[in-house]
């Protein structure tokens, strides 16, 4: 795991969007098409709305999110909803938006291969909660066993603490990616993945990226 330290929030968005798109922009350069995996929540926004400004050809990159709650994108819980309006604008809004959320159970697996196609990744970018849960790989989650042994790059979960379900990229789909970033803010999250780096996946299941991961972190 590599840690890099920023001064301040503000300049972690700004040079993580610069360095994701360098990675995208030298996968374009051996790949017709480059896949960005990227979280939902609120700490990436910023992020987002820098690099969405990135001069390279959007036009041959495929977005996807590296989990979606089971709301209507119209939902402020939607993370779908945060991609579109704050990452697939200005020149990112000629980039493709991969959408795997499926309108029931049955037809989960009918998204496998769409996603499976645009696989591995080729920069991901992910965040991780004070419970040391990644995408959604929640710990203590009854979908937990399945989510890191899956094959299949897509996961159905139902997350602890009676919140919605979701439908999460897989341990199997994250690890496979060529460039991992992680995005976290503020110390509890600092002194969690701490805690992870000495954990097993399946009571920190960030810890199963971490090796490979470059953690981004900032005070606040």
């Amino acid at each position: 795991m590599d840690l890099k330290t920023y001064p301040d929030s503000e300049m972690l968005m700004i040079e993580l969007a610069q360095m994701l798109a360098g990675e995208l922009e030298n996968a374009l350069l051996t790949h017709d098409r480059a896949t960005l995996a990227v979280p939902g929540g609120t700490t990436p926004g910023p992020c987002f709305d820098a690099l969405c400004a990135a001069d390279l050809d959007w036009s041959r990159v495929t977005v996807m999110l590296t989990d979606e709650r089971r709301v209507p994108v119209t939902s402020e819980r939607s993370n779908e909803r945060l991609v579109r309006e704050r990452l697939l604008q200005s020149r990112a809004a000629a980039a493709t938006f991969l959408r795997y959320l499926p309108d029931d159970d049955g037809a989960l697996d009918d998204m496998q291969g769409r996603v499976a196609d645009h696989l591995p990744i080729d920069v991901l970018l992910l965040g991780m909660g004070t419970d040391m849960h990644t995408a959604s790989i929640f710990p203590n989650s009854p979908d937990l066993d399945a989510a890191l042994t899956t094959h299949d790059p897509l996961v159905a979960v139902t997350p602890p603490d009676d919140l919605e379900p979701r439908v999460s990229l897989s341990m199997a789909a994250l690890k496979g990616a060529m460039s991992v970033h992680v995005l976290i803010v503020g110390n509890d999250k600092k002194a969690a993945l701490e805690k992870a780096q000495h954990a097993k996946p399946v009571d920190a299941p960030v810890a199963g990226i971490l090796h490979d991961a470059m953690v981004h972190w900032a005070e606040g």
